[in-house]
């Protein structure tokens, strides 16, 4: 705004000069007739005046318009930011192994599954090194988990996922003859701040993992209580 009012000020000073200079020249071209001098100034001056005053009325218009632009404009960025801000986005999934084939327990007691091939980790909830994915907001989430039968005579897997202490859901395969077979499971509960999920493999059972990827374990947010 004190940028336009001193373009305004210096564009009217640049149009009193003209109209300076236009009045010398009728100056002299009456200069024997004091009246004609006086008639000729009082009119270039009402002229000039009242064009300037129209310039002015116009750049004011203008101005306010631009105001209520910018105004409009704030007010839609609020509300963008207002939708956008204090929203968390949290999402994971990994893999149990990047080995070429290998054997996961049996172990004597249940034992969470750690996860330590992590395709992404939006929000950090997840941890590699435990398995355990903590829940940094609350709300409710979105669970799946998935497990491959143990390649061995006989069949011998089960794992299960766990919210702190309570049995969620399971996968099962301990019988049947297939050496391939693999489940998968999911749920969508509702977490408080510090609750931890994770997977579990039960005592003296097993699981078979590979580069090939087919025990994993996923979880995002779904939305925030």
């Amino acid at each position: 705004m004190k940028n336009i009012a001193v373009l305004i000020l210096a564009f009217g000073c640049c149009v009193c000069q003209v109209a300076a200079h236009e009045n010398d020249d009728n100056v002299h071209q009456c200069s024997r007739s004091t009246g004609c001098f006086d008639t000729l100034s009082l009119t270039s001056i009402s002229q000039t005046l009242g064009a300037m005053g129209e310039k002015v009325a116009n750049m004011a218009e203008k101005i306010t318009l631009l105001e209520s632009k910018l105004l409009n404009s704030e007010r839609e960025v609020l509300e963008l930011r207002s939708l956008t801000a204090g929203k968390p986005q949290v999402a994971f999934s990994a893999a149990l192994t990047e080995s070429d084939g290998k054997h996961i327990g049996p172990f004597t007691t249940d034992t969470p599954l750690k996860y330590k091939k992590v395709f992404s980790n939006t929000g950090n909830g997840y941890n590699p090194s435990t398995g355990i994915f903590t829940a940094p907001v609350n709300g409710t989430y979105f669970f799946r988990f998935s497990m491959f039968k143990s390649v061995s005579p006989t069949s011998n897997s089960v794992v299960c996922l766990m919210k702190n202490d309570e049995w969620l859901a399971s996968v099962w395969d301990t019988s049947g003859t297939d050496s391939t077979d693999m489940g998968s499971n999911a749920v969508v509960i509702a977490l408080q701040v510090g609750d931890s999920v994770f997977v579990e493999l039960q005592a003296t059972r097993v699981v078979y993992e590979s580069n090939l990827y087919f025990n994993t374990f996923t979880g995002f947010l779904l939305f925030t209580a």
